[in-house]
C-alpha cells in the first residue's frame, strides 16, 4: 500500500539486481527491497507491487541466461523457485547461498566446494496437498490435489511433476484416488507418498479418525492402485506389502511417514561424504539418527550409538541393525537433543560424531559439542543459515572448519544440503586439557 494514496502500487517498472535466498528476483524500490518470484537477475520487468512483494506481469528485457522452464505449472505452482535459469548461473547462485551464510558469521567461505548435483532420477518422496474442489450446483466435485502456490494459501492442481522419480509415476493418481474417497469430510489433507522397493507407501494426514466404511473405501483404493501400504497419520489402514528400503547394504522397514532423504542420489552422496570423513573412527555418535541413513553404513567399520526422539524410526533402525550380522555393534537411545543435549562427559566416549539436525539446526547441542573434546565432527544440514550459526559455535569452541560441501538434492528450489567437516587439532586439544588441569 502506498502511504500517500493508500492504494496498491500497480505496474511498477523494476530492475532485478540479484536472486534472493528464496530464489526470488530482488529489486530496489523507493521504500526498500522488493521480491518478485520467477524474475531473474539483470532483467527489466513490470510488476504489481504490494509492500515488499511483487507479482511478475511482464519481462521487458530478459536475462541472457533465461531458458525455457521444464514444467507447465512453473510460475503458478510454488514447488520450484528457479527453473528458468541456465545451469552455470543457477549453480553459482545456489553455492552462493552457503557462501553468504558463512561470510555473515565470519567463517572461511573460501573453503566451500563446488555444488554437487544430487538430483539423480528425481524425488522419491513428496507431500501432496488436497483441498475440496468448488461446488457445481449441489454437488462437490471431489478433491483438488497438487502443491501450494508460493507464499499463498491457494492450491495448484497438477497432473504431473517432472522432478519426481520414475518410481513415483503413480503417486499423484494414488493420492487423488485416496483424497476423493475422503472428500465428504471436507477437510484439508496432506498426503505423504514415499517410493520404496516394495511399492508406494502413503500416509494421510488431516482427516482424523475414520469410520469403518471410509476405511474400507481406502482399502479398496490401495488394492486397485497396488499400493504397498496406506496409513492414517501413522496408523496403518492396510499393509499389502511391507515397505522396504536399503541403507547402504542393510534392509530397513520404515514406519509410516518416516523421514527419508528426498532423492536416492542425495542419500548416497551425503552418506559417502560422511563415511569418507569418518573412515578411521572406531566409536561414533550419530545424533538425530532417524532410520539410520548414516548409522547403518558407518556400522560396517565402527561401533555406532544412535540418538533420536523419533521412537518408531529408532526402532526400525535397531531392528535393521540386529538383523544384519555383518555390522558392528549399533545401540540406540530415544532422547530429545533440543531439551537434553548430550553433554561433554557423555560425548567424551566418542572419537567422532555425525550431527544431522532438522532445518532449524540444534543450537543447544552445538554448544555442548563445542565444549567437548570430540576430535572430529561431521555436520549435515539442510539450511545454510542454521548451519552457519551452529558452525560458528563449533569454531568458537576450538574446532576448525576443514571442508564444507553444498549438495543440490532439491533441484530448482532454494533448499540445499550441506556437509561440513570440523576437526579439533591435537595441539589445541592438549592445551585445553592442560588449562582444565
Amino acid at each position: 500500500m502506498s502511504p500517500e494514496s493508500g492504494t496498491m502500487d500497480l505496474a511498477a517498472k523494476l530492475t532485478i539486481d540479484r536472486l534472493g535466498d528464496r530464489g526470488e528476483g530482488r529489486a530496489k524500490g523507493p521504500r526498500g527491497a522488493i521480491f518478485v518470484p520467477y524474475a531473474l537477475a539483470g532483467e527489466n520487468i513490470v510488476a504489481e507491487v504490494d509492500g515488499d512483494r511483487g507479482h511478475l506481469v511482464e519481462i521487458l528485457t530478459p536475462s541472457p541466461y533465461r531458458i525455457p522452464a521444464i514444467c507447465r505449472y512453473y510460475g503458478i505452482c510454488g514447488g520450484c523457485a528457479v527453473q528458468a535459469l541456465a545451469d552455470a548461473p543457477y549453480r553459482a547462485w545456489k553455492r552462493g547461498l552457503l557462501v553468504e551464510a558463512l561470510r555473515h558469521v565470519d567463517l572461511p567461505f573460501e573453503r566451500v566446494g563446488e555444488l554437487v548435483d544430487a538430483h539423480g532420477e528425481g524425488r522419491r518422496r513428496a507431500t501432496f496437498h488436497a483441498r475440496v474442489a468448488p461446488q457445481t450446483g449441489m454437488k462437490t466435485d471431489g478433491m483438488k490435489v497438487g502443491f501450494m502456490q508460493a507464499r499463498a494459501h491457494e492450491l495448484v492442481e497438477i497432473e504431473a511433476c517432472p522432478v519426481l522419480a520414475p518410481s513415483m509415476d503413480q503417486a499423484l493418481p494414488a493420492a487423488r484416488a485416496l483424497a476423493n474417497e475422503l472428500a465428504r469430510l471436507a477437510k484439508p489433507l496432506d498426503i505423504v507418498v514415499t517410493a520404496t522397493l516394495s511399492g508406494l507407501d502413503i500416509d494421510i494426514r488431516g482427516c482424523g479418525a475414520l469410520d469403518h466404511a471410509t476405511t474400507q473405501w481406502l482399502v479398496e483404493v490401495a488394492e486397485k492402485m497396488d499400493l504397498a501400504r496406506v496409513s492414517n497419520h501413522g496408523i496403518i489402514i492396510i499393509e499389502r506389502r511391507q515397505p522396504l528400503l536399503t541403507m547402504g547394504e542393510t534392509d530397513v522397514r520404515p514406519p509410516p511417514g518416516a523421514f527419508l532423504q528426498a532423492t536416492l542420489a542425495g542419500e548416497e552422496i551425503l552418506a559417502s561424504r560422511v563415511a569418507n570423513a569418518l573412515q578411521n573412527a572406531r566409536r561414533v555418535g550419530d545424533l538425530f539418527a532417524g532410520l539410520g541413513t548414516f548409522a547403518l553404513r558407518l556400522a560396517q567399520k565402527a561401533e555406532v550409538h544412535a540418538f533420536d526422539l523419533d521412537h518408531p524410526a529408532l526402532s526400525a533402525l535397531h531392528r535393521a541393525a540386529r538383523a544384519d550380522t555383518r555390522l558392528r555393534a549399533v545401540t540406540v537411545a530415544k532422547r530429545d537433543l533440543f531439551k537434553r543435549p548430550l553433554n561433554a562427559d557423555e560425548l567424551k566416549t566418542f572419537d567422532a560424531l555425525v550431527f544431522d539436525p532438522p532445518r532449524g539446526g540444534a543450537e543447544p547441542q552445538a554448544r555442548a559439542i563445542a565444549a567437548s573434546e570430540v576430535p572430529l565432527v561431521v555436520y549435515v544440514s539442510c539450511y545454510a543459515r542454521s548451519f552457519a550459526r551452529d558452525a560458528a559455535l563449533l569454531c568458537e569452541g576450538g574446532y576448525q572448519l576443514e571442508s564444507v560441501d553444498p549438495i543440490d538434492q532439491f533441484r530448482f528450489s532454494p533448499h540445499i544440503e550441506i556437509v561440513g567437516v570440523f576437526r579439533r587439532e591435537a595441539k589445541k586439544k592438549s592445551k585445553r586439557k592442560k588449562l582444565l588441569g
